[in-house]
């Protein structure tokens, strides 16, 4: 599909202000006014993040409360059962929170549910394993905030909760003791967008007093990371500071994984832990359990951490083999079902569907189509689905009006899970369809892409490359810049390198510069063909040649053809 291109209108005045303020350039000034920010301090707090700049933990509602709860159990040597999501961020929460009770003298007991036999949140097997087990005190991580029944039941049988959250509450909150959740109403913090991890963080800081703690925080970056929350604020200062200390860290389990990985633990950054590092420890709740990387992360003994490493890695491989049989399946079943002109929402359903990699195939299906995805994996009674969404359409939001119809949902902005019965999943698409008719036009649902700025070869350079790095890491609400420059041609013939990439030497007349675009093979002979191209583009230093530029390619648009 042809992406739009977004190309953000240039602030002169301000572009000029920021560098004569700042002494910056004029073309990092517009980038980062593109993102929002117009006052020097702010610049200055994003360009150079420091943990001072954290928020005190105890801003946030009820963490005095859970403290003083936590410390009794400690004291009268209550069973401390942690209870956390099945993803990264839920078991680097629990691991920092087990490593920190230990550390004081606690009980702890960990509990991470089955992702396909128990689902997502707090269920009927835990309560009953939290009565077996006699725990006094039970602590989510990551979920909770929806769970009404199962907290009220835990708390009649004598058990005490406190939920630490990070998802968006509903229009009332379980009856715990204490709920930390930085999106509650009555809750002033002011920072948001945390992690369910980066809650657990803020706990264990105001448990132990602290305003932070530089011990963990390769854990806590790798679960914010992971999550997808936005890059800003707090998150990138965690971010930041996370991955310098994920670069020395100390833990068995990540040490193993990095190194059966072969990532280069000096400079990692947000794409390692994304699509590398993260993939992985989530391969064990995808396919077989969450337990596997939770002993990774608590290994004690580097054979443990190596063979737990390795099994890991494959299980990743297999998710990978799975998830390729149901995305074509899926692309199947689209051309079978969906009407482009009538669905804004794509609902697919299918037999044999492995719940374990749902969101990701309805995160491929919505790159592809770009509409809002929902895949279920069908079952005789009740089904379990994923869903993942576009900008201007907030998926949990959408299936809090289908609530009627869902026997259990949750999320965020981009992505939610669910629970259904199979009679109702028809319904469910004419209603999620209805909902998308009224709230996205027909350029919501055309892919797109956001352009910081048009910008000559002039302007490129060592410098430029350098002032952009100070920008890292990169993530949600802090995307790579991308620049724009048109009317370009080619100085010599295409190359194609391995795994179908091109790479181009592009002139304007002046300046020329190398540029590789991944995966765009197929579309040398088109630019051999004509007299100019625009293109769209990334700035990287290149691995050929030491202390160089090269352009990553995003995207471009072919000129005429020659005569």
């Amino acid at each position: 599909m042809q992406r739009i291109w977004n190309i953000s209108q240039p602030d002169s005045n301000l572009q000029k202000k920021l560098s004569k303020d700042l002494g910056i350039s004029e073309v990092l000034a517009q980038i980062l006014i593109n993102r929002n920010m117009k006052s020097p301090q702010e610049i200055e707090k994003f360009l150079n993040p420091k943990l001072e700049d954290l928020h005190s933990p105890f801003e946030l509602s009820d963490i005095e409360k859970a403290c003083f709860r936590i410390k009794e159990a400690i004291r009268s040597k209550e069973k401390i059962m942690l209870f956390g999501d099945y993803d990264v961020d839920g078991i680097t929460g629990v691991v920092i929170l087990k490593l920190v009770l230990d550390s004081l003298g606690a009980d702890t007991f960990c509990y991470l549910p089955h992702r396909i036999n128990e689902g997502y949140g707090l269920n009927p097997s835990v309560i009953k394993v939290a009565k077996e087990n006699r725990i006094g005190l039970l602590i989510t991580v990551d979920c909770g905030i929806t769970n009404f029944s199962e907290v009220e039941e835990l708390e009649r049988q004598g058990i005490d909760v406190i939920i630490t959250d990070h998802h968006l509450p509903l229009d009332r909150l379980p009856s715990a003791s204490a709920i930390i959740n930085p999106k509650k109403k009555n809750c002033n913090y002011p920072f948001k967008e945390l992690a369910g991890v980066g809650v657990v963080y803020k706990l264990v800081c105001a448990i132990l007093n602290r305003k932070f703690l530089l011990e963990y925080l390769d854990l806590v970056c790798l679960g914010t990371i992971a999550d997808n929350v936005p890059l800003r604020g707090e998150n990138r200062i965690i971010a930041k500071k996370g991955l310098e200390v994920l670069t020395q860290t100390k833990n068995l389990g990540l040490i193993s994984l990095l190194d059966v990985l072969r990532l280069n633990k000096k400079c990692l950054d947000t794409y390692d832990v994304a699509y590398i590092i993260a993939p992985r420890i989530n391969a064990g709740g995808r396919i077989e359990n969450a337990y596997l990387p939770l002993k990774l992360l608590l290994a004690k003994s580097e054979e443990e951490a190596r063979d737990l490493a390795y099994k890991l890695n494959q299980l990743n491989s297999d998710r990978q083999s799975i998830e390729d049989r149901i995305l074509k399946e899926a692309k199947d079943l689209i051309e079978q079902e969906v009407n482009f002109k009538e669905d804004k929402v794509i609902v697919l359903a299918k037999e044999n569907w492995h719940e374990g990699v749902l969101g990701i195939v309805a995160s491929r299906i919505k790159d592809i189509f770009y509409r809002p995805t929902v895949i279920i994996s069908l079952k005789e009674k009740l089904c379990r689905g994923s869903a993942r969404s576009i900008r201007n359409f907030h998926i949990t939001e959408a299936l809090l009006e289908c609530k009627d119809i869902l026997n259990s949902f949750g999320g965020h902005t981009l992505a939610a899970g669910l629970s259904i019965l199979k009679t109702n999943i028809n319904l469910l698409k004419e209603r999620l369809n209805k909902l998308a008719e009224k709230k996205l036009t027909y350029q919501d649902i055309q892919p797109y892409l956001d352009i910081d700025m048009e910008l000559g070869f002039d302007k490129l350079g060592k410098n430029l490359l350098e002032e952009i790095e100070k920008l890292k890491p990169f993530g949600e609400e802090n995307p790579q810049p991308l620049f724009y420059t048109p009317k370009l041609s080619l100085r010599n013939k295409p190359q194609i390198l391995n795994k179908d990439t091109l790479k181009i030497w592009v002139t304007d007349g002046d300046f020329t510069y190398s540029a590789l675009g991944f995966n765009m093979a197929e579309i040398g002979d088109y630019l051999s063909s004509v007299k100019y191209f625009d293109l769209v583009y990334s700035l990287r230093a290149s691995k050929d040649f030491y202390n160089e530029l090269e352009l990553k390619i995003e995207d471009l648009r072919l000129g005429p053809a020659i005569d």
